[in-house]
């Protein structure tokens, strides 16, 4: 999928972006638009559905390729986005049933899979709701199987609440942990046992949230199913981390890889926790800190890897649309002005061009496979 990556993405004109795969949504008809309606905007969420998302497809088939998902597999993904790795999954035969706390991008996945020719359920406060007023349909050109899907807004404390005669799910993934605070986590927390000794320990709050995210999605799947964390990989290994540095600084908080990196970040104040910068779970960065949150979760690590997910882009401007789309940079044009932001971000990606005006930069994601 690597050479996929760079997509020509033009800054001036919407009519200049190729349509590479009919499965992804309209382009936004300004792409450098300000955005007055802020991170949680339609043209953001296009943003991450037609630049971002695809950079971690590596990683959705490292996954899927090591669990060896199938016809039998019934799917949650937590933080699903704008649907990518569903689609990936449904195209393999799986069930699947995707949460995220993000109205513009679950539609933008409904979107999506319906292009695909999956008609899928969206759950709300008006109750059921399908296009095609089906549950189950067979995937276009493939009449070997069919495949399920669920979009339910939220949490996985929704999921049962919205279809309690579902089926209990045999894998559960969480691609982009970082995302526990702004999808639910905390639902139901206070009655969960246990919650006020994580407390007392001194826990920060989206160390807690995430733990009991994972609680719910455990209490959804059947005994021994394999619940997929995953996470950015040592600094070092990602070029990526120069440039999120523009967020923790711009944002007034310690940068990552320094003393305290994490410390001090607080609550969230709102927008999309995304992609593994402050705020965030303490110590996502560290080498077994995946593991330990796993068991903060009371679940058993069982296994993990590391693939490379480069992040390519056609231009600047792609490059300064496709990270401000992750959200990771949502605190810092709180605190300072979306203007000043991009130019930042602009000039930290200056070592990442390549002579034809690309933007190339490598990266590590690593992954945890734990069971319940």
């Amino acid at each position: 999928m690597t050479p996929t990556l760079v997509q020509r993405h033009h800054p001036d004109s919407a009519a200049g972006h190729p349509r590479p795969d009919p499965r992804l949504p309209a382009p936004p008809s300004d792409p450098v638009r300000p955005d007055p309606a802020g991170p949680r905007s339609r043209a953001r969420a296009v943003d991450w559905a037609e630049i971002q998302e695809r950079m971690l497809v590596p990683l959705y088939e490292a996954v899927y390729a090591r669990l060896d998902i199938g016809a039998g597999t019934r799917l949650l993904g937590l933080g699903c986005g704008s649907g990518l790795a569903l689609l990936m999954a449904a195209a393999r035969g799986a069930t699947v049933c995707g949460t995220d706390a993000d109205p513009h991008r679950l539609a933008l996945a409904r979107e999506r899979l319906a292009r695909a020719g999956r008609t899928p359920v969206a759950y709300g406060t008006g109750g059921v709701h399908s296009a095609g007023g089906a549950h189950r349909t067979r995937a276009r050109g493939d009449g070997a199987h069919t495949a399920g899907v669920r979009l339910i807004p939220g949490g996985p404390g929704r999921c049962a609440e919205q279809d309690p005669a579902a089926p209990p799910f045999t894998l559960v993934t969480a691609f982009d942990l970082a995302v526990t605070a702004s999808h639910g986590a905390g639902e139901g927390r206070k009655e969960e046992p246990g919650t006020a000794a994580e407390a007392a320990s001194g826990e920060d709050e989206p160390t807690r949230d995430t733990a009991s995210m994972l609680r719910q999605a455990a209490a959804l799947a059947e005994r021994g199913s394999a619940i997929v964390l995953a996470g950015w990989g040592p600094p070092e290994r990602c070029a990526t981390a120069s440039v999120l540095r523009v967020a923790a600084r711009l944002a007034d908080r310690p940068p990552l890889g320094s003393p305290g990196g994490t410390e001090g970040a607080g609550p969230p104040t709102g927008g999309r926790l995304s992609m593994g910068v402050p705020p965030m779970p303490e110590g996502l960065w560290g080498r077994d800190d995946l593991e330990l949150i796993a068991r903060r979760a009371g679940l058993r690590p069982d296994g993990s890897g590391r693939v490379a997910c480069p992040f390519g882009y056609a231009d600047v401007g792609s490059a300064v649309r496709g990270l401000l789309s992750t959200g990771v940079f949502d605190t810092a044009e709180r605190a300072t002005d979306g203007t000043q932001v991009r130019k930042e971000i602009t000039e930290a990606l200056h070592p990442y061009r390549r002579p034809d005006g690309t933007v190339w930069m490598p990266n590590v994601f690593r992954y945890v496979i734990a069971r319940t």
